[in-house]
């Protein structure tokens, strides 16, 4: 099970431990964002700290209806006890993570300050 909780500001934040090939490591305070159908974004400090390797580029259709375009590189995340090799969206926004890497679990939020946040593993 993964545990987070909700912000002052109402966001449902996890902690994240992301890893780049060297095996720098960094810990990072993630938002829940059910409209974003990646796996995770960070912002361009992030990926160069962690020198995470580039792997292209990415396009994404904003909710304004505008497109936007993207590096995308790769990084291992400790998930629900787990490595777990994926892709990374860099984005100039504090970090998120999508609907990709919450992919077969149950997400319950309790939606006030100081609320739980939790991911669970389905059968």
């Amino acid at each position: 099970m993964i545990s987070g909780v909700v912000t002052p500001d109402i966001q449902a934040v996890i902690r994240l431990s992301v890893r780049g090939p060297e095996g720098r490591e960094q810990e990072v305070d993630a938002a829940i964002d059910t409209g974003f159908d990646g796996s995770l974004s960070l912002p361009p400090r992030f990926i160069h700290s962690l020198e995470l390797p580039w792997r292209g580029r990415g396009r994404a259709l904003m909710a304004d209806g505008s497109e936007s375009v993207f590096d995308t590189y790769e990084a291992t995340v400790m998930w629900d006890g787990e490595p777990r090799r994926l892709s990374v969206d860099e984005a100039d926004i504090d970090p998120l993570v999508g609907m990709a890497l919450m992919n077969g679990y149950e997400l319950r939020i309790e939606v006030l300050p100081g609320g739980k946040v939790t991911l669970e593993r389905l059968p």
